[in-house]
């Protein structure tokens, strides 16, 4: 046998080969460095097997056509509901951060700050499902659903049967629910009863063999909205569970959310964000969309200005990293932040040290326990970042806080769908509010506090005696980070 074909060094030629090949693709790809220098290490690392995970997950593989028609319907579908005089805003009224970053959305992602709407914050589970089985049950034209997740049991099974009473009665229904978030649920009796009532169901981003190999069957649906005769809208962390009935069991305790109940201008792109969602995932036009839901142009109410920015992958490039940054680095005195998973990018990391080191007043608040082993434990790679520059961080002890929220000065403020995380700001299909409107910032800062007093400061003394094995655990899943 000739030397190069013993089994070993074929094995060995083959695997610097493939990591050759890898290599090629991620620096034609671009990635930001940390992540494809953490691809190239998992590749070299792991012969054969981390390049079959990263030709499944490692290149943002989307469907252009998708990406196309989300953006042309929803441009068009907006332009259908909302006139001049709702984009008109007097910024003479707003921190310069404010107009910096309607100029951020308006350039990067085509998302201008509309105004004005009224908005009330929500942080009841049933508090939410009750004014929402309301609003439903008043529906006159349409009712418009968008979650990642959709869950059996307790209070969203009276959401069900509202969705399917306004469908009885000839309301046009449509919902999405996401084809993995929604597995479970898609499996059980519940999507048929809603077909059956004439609701039109789609199941978005759909998972399978063959489409993990012409594109990532991890880019995930992961807004949350509601529109309701275009005069109503929801929008937040809540995905449609009723948390006593949703994994239960996993030692975390109940999911902990909050919502946010809209009218006014801020209605129209939210609705447009998730018409754009349907249009790109089912065979409608926005013509017909326009001729069969009864949509009317949005009413001016309230007086708050907001911009509603989607992002994910194709859709809004850098626009919604940007904005974070430039609302972080606005912050003069307090900056207050809840995420169920802290994995940040540099950008971001640097943005909040930054914060701290010119003396604002910076605090995350994060859930004692997740759902989520990898992310747990490189969450806590940063603590030390995190601790050593000022920032209090604080560990919810009530259950899974899954509040995706920033509030900077009591004066603007980010809610939404948005995890502080690379998943969220490269990888999945979100929407996020910024609400420039010191009243919010201050129900929101309240709702903040109330989660402060439910969850124990992380000291540095007590976080410097953690032990040398989990130190180790959180640096090496740190590497992994850019990838979860």
């Amino acid at each position: 046998m000739e030397e190069w074909v013993r089994p070993g060094i074929l094995s060995t030629s083959v695997h610097v080969l493939i990591v050759i090949i890898v290599a090629v693709r991620v620096i034609d790809e671009r990635p930001a460095t940390g992540v494809a220098l953490a691809w190239l290490l998992l590749v070299a690392a792991i012969p054969f097997g981390g390049a079959i995970i990263y030709f499944l997950i490692g290149e943002r593989r989307f469907s252009h056509q998708r990406v196309h028609r989300f953006r042309s319907s929803s441009r068009e579908l907006l332009d259908a509901a909302i006139h001049e005089g709702l984009v008109q805003v007097d910024w003479s009224r707003h921190p310069r951060a404010a107009r910096n970053m309607d100029q951020i959305g308006r350039k990067m992602g085509g998302s201008q700050t509309v105004s004005p709407s009224i908005v009330e914050l929500f942080s009841e589970t049933d508090a939410v499902f009750r004014a929402m089985i309301r609003d439903i049950d008043a529906a006159e034209s349409s009712v418009l659903m968008e979650f990642y997740i959709w869950n059996g049991g307790g209070i969203a099974d009276e959401v069900l049967e509202a969705v399917i009473r306004a469908a009885e009665r000839g309301v046009s229904c449509r919902v999405l629910v996401d084809a993995l978030g929604g597995r479970p649920w898609w499996r059980s009796q519940q999507p048929e009863r809603l077909r059956n009532a004439g609701v039109l169901l789609y199941a978005a981003a759909p998972v399978g063999l063959f489409r993990t190999f012409v594109g990532r069957g991890d880019l995930r649906l992961h807004r949350k909205i509601v529109v309701i005769d275009s005069g109503v809208a929801w929008t937040g962390s809540m995905n449609m569970v009723d948390p006593r009935f949703f994994k239960q069991g996993r030692g975390y305790g109940q999911w902990i959310d909050a919502m946010v109940r809209i009218e006014g201008a801020a209605v129209a792109p939210l609705a447009a964000t998730m018409l754009g969602d349907w249009v790109a995932e089912s065979d409608e036009s926005e013509r017909e969309l326009l001729a069969g839901l009864g949509l009317k142009s949005v009413a001016p109410q309230g007086s708050i200005p907001m911009q509603v920015v989607a992002s994910g992958p194709g859709e809004s490039g850098e626009t919604l990293l940007l904005m974070l940054m430039e609302l972080i680095g606005a912050a003069q005195s307090t900056l207050v932040l809840t995420t169920p998973y802290l994995v940040p990018d540099e950008s971001l990391l640097r943005a909040l040290r930054a914060a701290a080191s010119r003396g604002v007043s910076v605090t995350i608040i994060v859930p004692e326990k997740v759902d989520s082993f990898l992310t747990r434990y490189a969450s806590r790679s940063y603590f030390d970042d995190l601790l050593d520059i000022g920032i209090k961080v604080y560990q919810y002890r009530k259950g899974l806080l899954h509040t995706k929220s920033i509030m900077v000065d009591e004066t603007m403020s980010m809610f939404g769908t948005v995890n502080l995380d690379m998943r969220s700001l490269w990888l999945n299909y979100e929407v996020a509010l910024f609400v420039y409107d010191p009243q919010f910032a201050k129900a929101l800062h309240s709702l903040q506090k109330s989660y402060i007093s439910e969850s124990d400061l992380l000291t540095a003394e007590r976080w410097s005696n953690r032990s040398l094995p989990e130190r180790f655990l959180e640096n090496t899943l740190r590497l992994a980070s850019p990838l979860l």
